[in-house]
Formats: C-alpha cells, structure tokens, sequence
C-alpha cells in the first residue's frame, strides 16, 4: 500500500452548473438520494489547473569551445547563454468558501505554480491570485476577481461529525469535472505520518486523482472536509481516503486570508505517547493525553510552571483524546492569550494558566521572496541581464567566496547587447565605477546609464580573472 495525494494528471472540463435548490433535512438518517444536495453544491466547487515553467539549463552543453570555429553552431547543440523552459500542467479541485471569491484548495495542488486558473462547472475560467499556503496541513487559499457575488459553500462542524455519517464530495477526479461521489466516515482522527497536525477523516468515498482540494459535504451541505490523499496500492480508490477536518482547515484559511501566512501557537514542551500502562500508573482507566517529557527553557509552558511528568489533559477546555492532538491544539490557540491547561501531577490533578506564543516556523517561498523583495535581493532584469544577490544559499551552491561581492549573473537574453559579452555564472561587481551589492542596487545603476543613453562599463569578476565590458543598456 502507497499514501498518494489526489492531484489529477489531465486537464478536462466539463458539465454545467444547476440551479439552486431547498435545504436538505436530517443530517444523520439514510438519505433518499444526493441529487437535491449535488445541485446546491455543484456550482461553488471549481476546477483548478496550474501550469509551470521548468526551466532547463543548457549552458553547461557546449560542444565547440569558445573562438573555435565552429562556436556558431552550439545554439543548434543546445549551448546557448539562457534557458529554454517547457510547461507542466497539474490539474485539482477546489471550492468557493465566500461571495469575494476566496477558493480552498490543496497546497500540492498548486505548488511551484507559475499559473493558476479555476474553472466553474458552467465553464466560466477565472486566473486565480495565490493568497497563502500552507505546507505543513496541505491547505491554500486562492482569490478571483469577477465583478460579481460567487456561489459559496458554508463551513461546518467536523469535530461534530460521526463515524458513520454519509457524506459526499465533489471534485475532478481524472479530470472529469463535476463528479459526485457519496459514502461514509469511516473513521477519526487518524495519523497518516504526514506531518505535526494528522488529524484526518477517514472515509470510503471514491476519491480519486483530481479530487485533491475538493470539498467533503455532511447531509447538511456543509464542508467538513478537505480530500487530501488515498491510501492505495493502484493509484485509484480503494475506500480509503483522508481528509482534512474543516475545523482545522477554516483556522488556516482565516489566517491565510487575513495575515498571508499562518500563525501558530507556542507551547514549548516535548510530548510522549500515553499508553494503557502509563494511564492507569496516573489513576486513569484509559489511554488520553499527552505526557510532558521535557519543557524548554523559557517557554511559555516554562514560564507557567509545567514540569516534566505532568501529563495534560485538556487545553483551553478542550480534552485532549491523545497525545499526537497536542500539537493541534497549541497550533489553533490564540497567540497572546492565557488558556488554561488541565493536567495530572502526581496523580493529583491542577489547572495552569499559560500565555501562548507565537511558533516561529520556516518560512515558506512566497515569505522568503517577499523578505528578498524588501531587502532588495530578489532577482531582478533589466538590459537582457538577470541577476541574483550573493546570499549565502547561492555562494554555498556556487563556491563564491565571502570576500567577493556583487550579483550573479543567472540569465542574458540572446538578443541583448550583453550576448556573448556577459555570461551566466558572472559576477557584476561595479556598474559605472560604483559598486553594486544587491539586484536593486544593479537596476537603479543600469537606469541611471539608460538616461543617459550612452554606455556604461560593468566590473565581471569570471572565476577569479576581472573583465570590463562597455554596454549599452538601452541597445
């Protein structure tokens, strides 16, 4: 058996939205069928494809050296100075979760994503704009610009959901758009070993490739669910697929929406598993909780006063079933505020009030691009010329010593006057006699000689050996 995520390896878009049809009653009993719920729902839930660039570099495949005769023919043998890309195209589901045209999806779905365009049952395509996501619970939060109200779908209680329950979900399985499927909740709160928050549902509904970020439905029409992967040893359904539950998937979404970014809580203690013996060793008679196997100095659980071998039994007045759930809980707790903490210490049970902090995480690319852009170190093209800054990522990748400053060249458009001139891999140390240390620094120095439309001389530092070159930027 393989855990596979659902993201889908065609792109088809069919069926047409129905209309808006009465609620559907009685949540828990057999329903009568799924047609009345399907036509409700079908219109808010969309298709979602990306495509990417992959960018191929073939400065390396240079068969004739440079003054060789035959230097002209290496564009025909793949050396050229730039890179030639292909697009690869992903195909998921996603669904509208407010009239403003917010859309829930799964992170993998559109992951590295250059473009991302959702399409509406009744075939209307929209460019979706990537407002955040998040890796470590697989959720993501796209925005369309339309002008006009979206359907939308309503967010439900899935720590109210039960094993048993019918449900349904909609998606795009293999690319076949609109597609209903209906089963029940297998079972809760099950560990998939996919990260710090396994919380899943469980179901037996076929989900497949291309329902991944697509909504799972209780009876009620609300979205308890988000369909995330398959247990399968195929690639298709065998009855057992994973959700994430709507409680947790709504907090990150909110967070994505308001803040870019999620924002966790802090605890700062080590949990270990209770089992049976460990239970009834602290007077209980069953397995719950999390027992605290270390605190970390000056952590909020330090500061509170929690100690080795308290083992906690509720947060916030939440209980805590089991342990692997305390990451959860602390994750959705509201950063600066005092929760209680129930525990049992010595047997004896306490209640401790800790302030939460906020979880200092690594950072995802979009933050990193948008801390570089502040900095002035994203890569930046003016003249044909790409440039990146000397960060410590790229002199480690690329040998740069420390000493050595300036921006590196990633990229010359062949039609610029640097072709054949400035090479990938360059160093620009100086533009005009004045140093440049950043991207940006390298972009207001090349503006600057563009106004004046006339050349300007670059410092290139070529593995070690200094050359100056006399550019155009406006050539």
């Amino acid at each position: 058996m393989k855990l596979l995520r659902t993201a889908a390896v065609s792109l088809i878009f069919a069926m047409s939205a129905v209309a808006v049809t009465p609620q559907i009653a009685d949540a828990r009993g057999t329903p009568e069928g799924f047609t009345e719920l399907a036509k409700r729902l079908s219109p808010a839930v969309v298709n979602i494809s990306t495509a990417q660039t992959i960018e191929i570099d073939t400065t390396e495949a240079k068969p004739f050296e440079e003054g060789s005769p035959l230097e002209r023919f290496n564009d025909f043998f793949g050396g050229r100075n730039d890179r030639d890309g292909r697009v690869s195209k992903s195909l998921g589901s996603g669904f509208v979760i407010d009239a403003e045209g917010h859309i829930v999806t799964n992170n993998h779905v559109i992951e590295d994503a250059d473009l991302i365009e959702v399409t509406f049952p009744n075939g209307d395509t929209y460019e979706a704009e990537l407002v955040g996501r998040d890796p470590a619970t697989d959720i993501a939060v796209l925005k369309i610009d339309t002008g006009v109200e979206m359907p939308a779908v309503p967010w439900g209680n899935s720590d109210e959901s039960e094993v048993g329950e019918w449900v349904i979900a909609i998606g795009n399985p293999f690319g076949y758009s609109g597609s209903v499927a209906a089963g029940i909740i297998s079972a809760r709160n099950r560990n998939i070993s996919s990260g710090n928050y396994d919380d899943f549902i469980q179901t037996d509904v076929a989900i497949n490739r291309g329902n991944s970020g697509g909504p799972l439905f209780n009876m009620d029409g609300e979205v308890i669910g988000v369909n995330t992967a398959i247990l399968s040893p195929t690639g298709g359904s065998v009855g057992i697929s994973f959700s994430v539950p709507a409680e947790l998937a709504q907090s990150i979404a909110t967070q994505l929406i308001e803040f870019g970014e999620t924002r966790r809580g802090y605890l700062g203690v080590r949990p270990q598993v209770v089992d049976n013996a460990i239970a009834r060793s602290y007077g209980l008679k069953k397995a719950q909780g999390a027992l605290v196997a270390s605190v970390v100095n000056d952590s909020p659980a330090d500061k509170a006063g929690l100690q080795r071998g308290d083992l906690i039994l509720s947060i916030g007045g939440r209980p805590l079933e089991a342990s692997r759930l305390l990451s959860r809980r602390v994750a959705e707790a509201e950063i600066g505020k005092s929760i209680p903490i129930d525990i049992l210490r010595k047997k004896k049970r306490k209640t401790i009030n800790v302030t939460i902090e906020r979880l200092e995480e690594k950072i995802t690319v979009e933050e990193k691009v948008k801390r570089e852009a502040e900095a002035g170190n994203a890569e930046r093209s003016i003249a044909g010329i790409s440039v990146e800054a000397l960060t410590e990522d790229v002199r480690d990748r690329n040998r740069i010593k420390k000493d050595i400053n300036g921006v590196r060249v990633v990229k010359v458009d062949k039609r610029a006057a640097a072709s054949g001139k400035i090479l990938k891999g360059d160093i620009i140390e100086e533009v005009g006699f004045e140093a440049v240390k950043t991207p940006a620094e390298f972009e207001d120095a090349m503006e600057a000689a563009a106004e004046l439309d006339e050349p300007v001389t670059l410092l290139v530092n070529r593995n070690g050996n200094y050359i100056f070159y006399a550019l155009n930027p406006t050539s």
